[in-house]
């Protein structure tokens, strides 16, 4: 008979974070493949959107910035704080990839990613909100 250990929450939703960044990462490594991207940004422009490569646009890179906190914030907050940091931060991050979805045309592997994150942020919430009850 094989043990089936019991995982801590707060392990359960690290490991969560973590591979949802790591989905982030190989989404924008796989999208630096498009034709001609590589050249549009060293040019100054990203063609296709219009967007000028000044400051402003690199500023949503800080949408990188919570969830990479949440890995650490997973394993040390109480327990109250942490189910609800994880439970907003995961409700704002659905919200966040739906609205990169929708920008533009996608092609199929980013609409896979895209699910695959949606599912991770969901369990994230769900975990989050299932989070066991103290005894007694």
């Amino acid at each position: 008979m094989l043990e089936d250990v019991k995982i801590n929450v707060k392990i359960k939703l690290s490991a969560l974070w973590v591979t949802l960044i790591l989905f982030y990462i190989y989404a924008d490594i796989l999208g630096f493949y498009r034709p001609g991207l590589i050249e549009q940004i060293i040019a100054g422009e990203i063609g296709e959107v219009g967007i000028q490569i000044t400051q402003v646009p690199w500023l949503g890179l800080i949408t990188t910035a919570p969830p990479s906190l949440m890995v650490f914030l997973s394993l040390t907050l109480k327990a109250k704080a942490n189910r609800w940091a994880n439970i907003i931060v995961g409700i704002v991050y659905l919200g966040v990839i739906t609205v990169f979805f929708l920008m533009g045309e996608n092609p199929a592997w980013y609409i896979v990613y895209n699910i695959v994150e949606a599912v991770l942020l969901s369990l994230i919430v769900w975990c989050a909100w299932k989070w066991p009850k103290q005894e007694g």
